[in-house]
């Protein structure tokens, strides 16, 4: 397994793939690996020739107040577990080589709308440096697919969005959440929980559990005043687990926009703080 810390590296390396016609499934991640990005390099190895993985740590996506300088950095765990997992390269690049004039004077994407309801509403800004460092990304190792976890839904969304709007030439493949036997999903923040507030944030997925039935009690068609209800429940039942709630939100698969009359295909999405880890987990309904 390859270990690229520069853009020239990266660049030899993808144009002798080229050369020799290898097709490249990419997965960027911010490192601290788990069982969830090794699914997602599992995937990509469905999909293409080669894969190559992106480690980085974008603080264009973290707040003012929110926790970049004490995110688990961890690369040599994480390159063991790539070699593993059967990557063929690592991109390791750097803040100066990802930004070299400063985040102040970075050119930057935005994807309108979508990137502003929801976690874009409790984290402003975020959305934009998520699009902008996956388009860098994607312009640094233009790769013929690009997987990410429905764990990150809006995320997803925005990237699928991005992508369509830029016509951009990568073919995004969503892969679904992976949990722990209790259904916690697995997430890099997870480590700032104690053992007994991992036990407790399983309430997050029986919670989502519990408001799926209570969906499919009302199909085929749910009514605007069901979904509030079952919202504002779900609301106090995290409550009730030890849980700070952001938002507890039910929309459509499509867009995530507000569920429309006769809709099937549903998400209930879900942030909430643990103290003050803040967690996020989603589940797709279908009626």
């Amino acid at each position: 397994m390859l270990q690229l810390s520069t853009l020239e590296a990266l660049r030899n390396t993808r144009t002798a793939w080229a050369n020799e016609q290898a097709s490249v499934a990419f997965v960027p991640t911010m490192g601290n690996l788990h069982a969830g990005h090794l699914r997602l390099v599992e995937h990509a190895k469905t999909l293409a020739d080669k894969v190559i993985v992106s480690i980085y740590v974008n603080p264009m996506q973290f707040g003012a107040n929110e926790d970049l300088d004490s995110y688990p950095r961890t690369l040599a765990a994480d390159m063991e577990k790539l070699e593993q997992a059967g990557a063929h390269a690592v991109f390791t690049p750097t803040t100066e080589m990802v930004y070299p004039r400063g985040l102040a004077e970075q050119t930057y994407i935005e994807v309108p709308a979508i990137s502003d309801i929801l976690c874009g509403a409790s984290r402003p800004g975020h959305f934009r440096g998520v699009a902008t460092i996956v388009n860098k990304l994607f312009n640094m190792v233009q790769p013929d697919h690009a997987v990410f976890g429905k764990k990150d839904y809006q995320q997803l969304m925005v990237i699928r969005l991005m992508v369509a709007d830029l016509s951009m030439p990568v073919i995004i493949h969503g892969v679904a959440t992976e949990r722990a036997s209790n259904g916690l999903a697995l997430s890099s923040r997870n480590g700032y929980l104690s053992a007994g507030e991992r036990e407790q944030a399983t309430a997050i997925y029986r919670t989502m559990q519990s408001a799926a039935a209570a969906l499919q009690e009302h199909a085929p068609s749910v009514s605007e005043e069901h979904i509030k209800t079952i919202e504002s429940q779900c609301q106090l039942q995290l409550k009730q687990a030890g849980f700070t709630p952001d938002y507890v939100s039910i929309r459509s698969q499509r867009d995530l926009g507000t569920v429309r009359e006769g809709e099937r295909e549903l998400v209930i999405l879900v942030a909430a703080y643990m103290g003050k880890t803040r967690l996020i987990d989603n589940l797709e309904v279908s009626l």
